[in-house]
């Protein structure tokens, strides 16, 4: 194979990106999902976008199937009543000759459906059996309910995110539930497979959202250390502290973002707007923000959007505009890479990220629910892929 296809990373034309067949690096990796909400959904798309086989398990009650529904997109659906006794062996007879286990319950919600990491791993020792919760499966909070807001709060993330002065401002659900939940679960569990190919042997991956999230905060942490950051929303560098690192309001409502930090960018940033560079030489004093940020808001404030587009978008300013969902994937650049597409007629991002040689692709969310036993029988059929070696740890 040539160099170049190795790198070549194109543009797949949306109508291209839809297919019922598995494609994609994980092709060949059997999934067993445990339906719930938030992260693990998220984990199982991703898993489904990269090629896997993911069953969702679901309650008789909630097995439900709808277009609209994309987190659950590219997997097949088995309604099953854990409580009766025949379709609990149905389940473990399925997660016989599956790679992967993901659940998201509260600690001990599995074991007392038996289908606990024990009586699993006891008969398919090769499984990474994936657990996702908010506080973890251990500590004085494992037991009690939560969700995203509380996680964030509890590891410090919360309290550095919103403006001066105000209250924090939750970042939508995406900082704990899907990056330090939902992103730390599917690292952990690819990271105990290409454990397994060597060992021979699976295991428990306990993903909590409070680690993931408490993971991401590291370089905050770096900079605390060095004495380079605050303690304190909307006071530094990277939280819209700084007037070169924030958004404004244009002329007419709506918003931009800029991020030039380095002098380079910042020195085409002043001179595109109009700003003189002096007023901006000590521009790393914090004492000297609120001035400069003024000088800012006024400069964005007697433009609109587009006008500050047509003067910055493109150039080393480190600008853009803030969109809205909806008009994001007209934009130019996110058309041309393709990195929004449609599916069954709803608007969604396309798979991420992106491989040259085995590309994910997008699947539709299933049309009927499927039959567990066709399911295991096909399963038992098939090669395991990847191999593990046979080796012990």
């Amino acid at each position: 194979m040539l160099a170049a296809e190795l790198f070549f990373f194109p543009a797949i034309p949306e109508d291209l990106r839809v297919s019922n067949e598995q494609s994609g690096p994980l092709s060949g990796l059997r999934v067993v999902e445990f339906a719930g909400i938030g992260p693990v959904p998220f984990a199982a798309m991703l898993f489904a976008d990269m090629g896997a086989d993911v069953v969702r398990v679901a309650r008789p009650e909630a097995a439900r199937l709808d277009a609209r529904d994309i987190v659950e997109r590219g997997r097949r659906v088995v309604a099953i009543d854990l409580k009766s006794a025949a379709e609990r062996e149905a389940t473990l007879a399925l997660l016989d000759h599956a790679d992967v286990l993901l659940e998201g319950f509260r600690p001990g919600v599995m074991e007392r459906l038996g289908v606990g990491p024990v009586p699993v791993l006891r008969r398919n020792p090769a499984l990474v059996y994936g657990r996702m919760t908010g506080w973890g499966q251990t500590g004085p909070l494992a037991g009690a309910a939560g969700h995203d807001i509380d996680y964030i709060a509890l590891t410090g993330a919360l309290h550095a995110i919103g403006e001066a002065g105000r209250a924090p401002v939750p970042p939508l659900n995406l900082l704990g539930d899907f990056g330090g939940g939902a992103l730390y679960l599917v690292v952990g569990v690819l990271a105990a497979l290409l454990e397994a190919r060597h060992s021979g042997r699976g295991q428990v991956v306990d993903a909590a959202i409070v680690d993931g999230a408490a993971s991401l905060l590291t370089f905050v942490h770096a900079a605390l250390a060095r004495g380079e950051w605050r303690d304190e929303r909307g006071r530094n560098l990277l939280d819209g502290g700084a007037p070169f690192y924030a958004t404004y309001r244009c002329a007419d409502g709506l918003y931009v973002a800029v991020g030039a930090l380095e002098p380079d960018f910042h020195a085409q940033l002043l001179e595109r707007l109009g700003l003189p560079a002096e007023a901006f030489s000590r521009r790393l004093d914090r004492a000297t923000w609120p001035q400069l940020r003024e000088l800012m808001r006024n400069a964005f404030a007697t433009r609109t959007q587009k006008e500050c587009c047509d003067l910055l978008e493109g150039t080393d300013a480190c600008f853009a505009p803030v969109l809205s969902l909806g008009a994001a994937a007209a934009h130019p650049h996110l058309a041309a890479r393709g990195v929004f597409a449609t599916l069954d007629g709803v608007a969604c991002p396309a798979p991420a990220p992106r491989f040259s040689r085995t590309p994910s692709t997008l699947r539709p969310v299933r049309g009927a629910l499927h039959d567990t036993a066709a399911i295991v029988r096909e399963w038992a059929s098939q090669r395991r892929a990847p191999e593990r070696g046979a080796g012990s740890p």
